[in-house]
């Protein structure tokens, strides 16, 4: 056996070691429980640009687009730009021809001229609109027609009607071995007393239309050695890899 490969068999035996540690997994969720209120998640960049994403999912991320080297990469969900420009960042590590979409209900003005600034915008594509309007959807199939490889993330209303929406429209773009990342999943391990809003919370949220998704679909499985391993995240249960074309 070479080093690599003994490399690799002793990574899988942390993952698995914490796997079985409850007492890590119960201080992780505790963690996450005690920042969310901080609003931790919003206070890092990318490229000049807020990204309100965990560092722990970026580097999930990171590992993800240089497996699947994927040329189209969907978010719906656009906000101040960071997360479009750390995924055209990814592809333009890998070469090639390959593009973000980034869609949004709306993209607020001062964002959109300063997504449309950065060296990153030639590999951006933005679209205005609801992310589950049929001819949002259809715009994306559009581009999405000769591509290889699609890697779709889902951060945008958390309800569970509207990502449940997005998991139907999209997965159907993903072929084996890609994924569909579901982000905000955390929504419905945190208290009630953090959404008093009422837009989403326990009950309703990502989380629970990836379950109802999941039990329509023989084509995806939650990435369970990615839970174990990151513990930070804010996509429990949420990383959906596809299994089959």
């Amino acid at each position: 056996m070479n080093p690599t490969e003994q490399f690799e068999i002793e990574v899988e035996k942390n993952i698995r070691g914490l796997r079985e540690d409850t007492d890590v997994q119960a201080l992780s969720r505790i963690w996450l429980r005690e920042i969310t209120p901080h609003k931790y998640a919003y206070n890092f960049k990318w490229m000049g640009r807020p990204i309100i994403q965990l560092p722990q999912d970026m580097i999930a991320l990171q590992e993800l687009v240089w497996d699947i080297k994927p040329d189209l990469i969907i978010e719906t969900g656009v906000a101040h730009g960071g997360s479009i420009v750390y995924s055209a960042s990814l592809l333009e590590l890998l070469g090639g021809d390959g593009i973000v979409v980034g869609i949004d209900i709306d993209i607020r003005a001062h964002n959109r001229q300063a997504i449309e600034g950065h060296p990153m915008m030639k590999r951006i594509r933005l679209i205005e609109g609801s992310s589950i309007a049929p001819e949002t959807v259809a715009s994306v199939a559009e581009i999405a027609k000769g591509r290889k490889r699609t890697l779709v993330l889902l951060d945008s209303n958390h309800t569970h009607d509207h990502v449940l929406g997005e998991l139907k429209a999209y997965a159907p773009m993903v072929k084996a071995g890609s994924y569909v990342i579901v982000y905000d999943t955390l929504v419905d391990d945190m208290p009630a007393s953090f959404f008093a809003d009422g837009r989403w919370g326990p009950g309703d949220n990502p989380k629970t239309a990836v379950r109802e998704f999941m039990r329509g679909t023989d084509r995806f499985e939650i990435d369970k050695d990615l839970d174990s391993k990151l513990l930070i995240t804010v996509a429990p249960d949420g990383y959906l890899k596809c299994t089959k074309d």
